[in-house]
């Protein structure tokens, strides 16, 4: 347990860590100059970096006194294309481009979990594995952090985002579909363009978007099973270019996001059926194309005890985690190995993606506490056996 001028002192440096970051952030697969500073603190903590074809990510690792497993715990690290509007001292010096989700709090919290995990290496029963990840808000880093083969020889793998709605010291906690999966749709409905005063000689494309869009939310209301979630957002309607001439063309795009596999499944074919049936029976054709993103994020029951206990033990609090229509790319590593996703109490103002999105910098040493903290408690159980698969 550390004394409390040791907090302090390590806090500092991980609010000198999220600072730089927050200040220098960097997009999806841009994240040149943050791997070169996460590279740099571990260094200069001493935790060694590993190599993997990487080129953008850092993996580094604590082994412990102690032979065992190797567990992995994962931050990540890109930021957005956002105009910053917080007014911070350390606001964003990159036009355009902000941490508005936090990853920077991430990443600074993880390695301060780093930092506590080698002062407590004598209890370390196995190693543990520190993920900073790139792409997240892309859903392609996680796959690409497998594809460099830093999964292997991982039995589990830890993770975290920032809830602004929950206060500093409080963990949120739940086993099962945490955040939804995520999916992107685009649809073209093709008419005829005319005379917008003659538009018998035409075939709208424009009123069957309209009526597909309304045929849509029909889906979740009356083909799902009312034990099932789901959401089907047209986020964009791009048709015509003038007042008094009917287009040919009118183009969507959308999201779907679930909490079960079985009904994100069946969504592709019963919305491909809906919106060719829609068209058709105005005359029109129709497009659809699905692109699948990220599963659901699916946390493990084996490690909802120690989760909680993990929290309870350092004296947070700990609550139940409530959902999020929220996409995470974690989720790809849940359809790999083990996994858990809790939420961490950072008493913000604004929500996620908000160009005034902050947070309170006292939940940096509760993040890296607590993570410390579990990686011990899960490499202790698994040695006797309490966390079994």
């Amino acid at each position: 347990m550390m004394i409390p001028g040791e907090q302090t002192r390590l806090l500092k440096k991980l609010v000198a860590y999220r600072r730089e970051l927050h200040e220098h952030p960097e997009l999806s697969m841009k994240e040149f100059e943050t791997s070169k500073r996460i590279r740099q603190w571990l260094h200069e903590a001493d935790i060694p970096v590993l190599d993997f074809p990487l080129e953008v990510g850092v993996i580094a690792e604590i082994v412990g006194n102690q032979p065992g497993p190797t567990i992995a715990l994962r931050a990540d690290i890109d930021a957005l294309p956002i105009k910053e509007q917080t007014g911070l001292p350390f606001a964003s010096k990159n036009d355009g481009v902000m941490h508005a989700c936090g990853h920077d709090f991430h990443t600074a919290s993880m390695i301060g979990a780093a930092i506590l995990l080698l002062e407590r290496r004598s209890e370390l029963k196995g190693t543990v594995r520190m993920i900073f990840q790139p792409a997240e808000e892309i859903a392609q880093g996680a796959v690409l952090i497998e594809e460099a083969g830093a999964l292997k020889g991982v039995e589990a793998i830890f993770g975290m985002h920032n809830k602004p709605d929950l206060p500093v010291g409080t963990i949120g906690v739940r086993e099962g579909a945490l955040m939804a999966s995520v999916d992107r749709f685009e649809i073209d409905v093709v008419g005829v363009g005319g005379h917008a005063g003659i538009p018998n000689n035409s075939i709208d494309p424009i009123v069957a978007a309209s009526q597909i869009i309304t045929a849509l939310q029909t889906i979740v209301s009356r083909n799902l099973s009312s034990f099932q979630n789901a959401v089907i957002s047209v986020t964009q309607l791009h048709a015509g270019n003038t007042w008094n001439v009917i287009p040919e063309k009118a183009m969507m795009e959308g999201t779907v996001r679930t909490f079960q596999n079985e009904a994100r499944e069946v969504i592709p074919e019963l919305m491909k059926r809906t919106v060719k049936g829609v068209a058709c029976g105005l005359g029109a054709k129709a497009d659809f194309r699905w692109y699948s993103y990220t599963p659901v994020v699916n946390n493990s029951p084996s490690f909802t005890k120690v989760a909680r206990e993990a929290a309870l033990e350092i004296g947070y609090d700990v609550v139940g985690a409530v959902q999020s229509a929220a996409g995470e790319d974690f989720a790809y590593y849940q359809t790999k190995l083990p996994g858990f996703f809790v939420w961490m109490g950072t008493d913000g103002q604004k929500e996620w993606h908000h160009p005034a999105f902050t947070l309170n910098e006292d939940a940096l040493f509760v993040a890296a506490n607590y993570f410390s903290n579990l990686s011990i408690k899960v490499l202790d159980q698994w040695e006797t056996k309490e966390i079994i698969y």
